[in-house]
């Protein structure tokens, strides 16, 4: 480990930026922790799983999700890193954006295409319940709707370039304009004439915003004074939402709830990113000073290395304890069975080590898909793209 850790120290360009990698692990393990707390099983009677959240019964957790909801985080640094590399880039701009799609796209082809093989045999080979796998399709797509997002913002950096150029910070504040005014229409007196679609319209603008804040930081146009006011007034809108305008406490959606903070993204969402941002930007020195300490740095780059496996994979690591305790066990405290008590809190804290353990081991394999696919010849890859849409129309309930 002692190697390890010091072959990591002296590969590490001086240049680099380590409180930005530290911002993005920090973001990215947010994400299986978050699922991994805040998500659980019932069981049925036919021995099939559904998906559950213990905020349905604890309504006073929902502080946690503020705390594990840092996808604003994750493309503050996101837009920050975006304009590194496109200045460094040495082709086109079109060539540019197709190897970070390429990026992007690989593990996401490869974990769907590995579970649409996955289902008949689980089905047909050891007899899993079809309403067991629809829940297991839905938990792995659920995360992946953030790459396509992450892949339509990466298309626009050229565009937030020039508008952190023009504007620096300000870019960001149309962006926030816009979803309060689509909130207003869904939210507003006039809630009941407006169709639901209409809060679509928040998905491109409310995830462009921390990312264009990244941009404009990236440019240098976010200053310290800057960074204290999207900390504060962050803060001050999170908190006039809660109180005065009612804005649903969980960050993430609860079962039975008819409003959601996150799909499509509120205003609360881009309250708590910008605070969040502010934050982020007046620790940047001190992050970086921790991350000094080869140690401390070691683990922040192994999680980067794996940025897309963790993402694409952590729901399968729990799925892979879960379904044959379902099948063989029953309920099982902290994994199977409904999430209503402190004893389940307590017990799905001992089974986070667990899906920590499992996910490390499917990524040992999984990882492969985060690489180029040189040696995989077009048949593969049109096969693998096929078993993707065959997956994706399952999870989607149109199969």
């Amino acid at each position: 480990m002692n190697r390890l850790v010091e072959r990591i120290e002296s590969s590490t360009p001086v240049h680099r930026d380590r409180a930005i990698d530290g911002l993005r692990a920090l973001a990215l393990l947010a994400v299986p922790t978050g699922h991994w707390l805040l998500g659980g099983f019932t069981l049925s009677a036919d021995g099939a799983i559904h998906n559950a959240s213990p905020l349905g019964a604890f309504a006073g957790l929902a502080p946690v999700s503020w705390v594990l909801q840092m996808l604003g985080i994750f493309f503050l640094v996101g837009g920050y890193a975006s304009v590194l590399s496109y200045r460094r880039r040495k082709g086109s701009t079109g060539e540019w954006l197709k190897g970070r799609l390429a990026r992007l796209g690989r593990p996401v082809l490869g974990v769907t295409a590995v579970w649409a093989a996955l289902l008949p045999l689980l089905h047909f080979g050891v007899g899993v319940p079809v309403d067991t796998l629809r829940t297991a399709s839905t938990l792995v797509i659920q995360p992946l709707w953030f790459v396509g997002v992450y892949a339509a913002v990466t298309a626009l950096t050229p565009l937030c370039i020039r508008a952190a150029r023009r504007l620096g910070v300000w870019a960001a504040a149309p962006l926030l304009g816009s979803v309060a005014v689509v909130d207003l229409l869904r939210y507003g007196p006039y809630a009941d004439a407006v169709p639901s679609w209409l809060s679509l319209l928040n998905i491109l603008p409310g995830w462009l915003f921390a990312y264009q804040l990244g941009v404009s930081w990236g440019e240098g146009r976010v200053t310290r004074r800057h960074a204290w006011g999207l900390l504060v007034g962050g803060a001050a809108l999170f908190a006039a939402l809660l109180l005065v305008f009612g804005y649903p406490a969980s960050m993430v959606g609860v079962p039975g709830e008819a409003r959601t903070n996150s799909h499509p993204p509120s205003l609360l969402v881009l309250a708590l990113a910008a605070a969040q941002s502010g934050a982020a930007i007046l620790l940047r020195d001190r992050i970086g000073g921790l991350l000094k300490r080869p140690a401390v740095w070691a683990p922040v780059v192994v999680v980067n290395l794996s940025a897309m496996t963790i993402l694409c994979w952590h729901q399968t690591a729990m799925l892979t304890a879960a379904i044959p305790a379902s099948s063989y066990l029953g309920e099982v405290p902290g994994l199977v069975g409904a999430p209503d008590s402190v004893g389940w809190i307590v017990a799905r804290l001992a089974w986070m080590p667990v899906f920590a353990g499992l996910l490390v081991l499917i990524g040992r394999y999984a990882r492969g898909f985060e690489s180029p696919w040189t040696s995989t010849g077009p048949a593969r890859r049109t096969l693998a793209g096929v078993l993707a849409a065959g997956f994706a129309a399952f999870a989607l309930g149109l199969a």
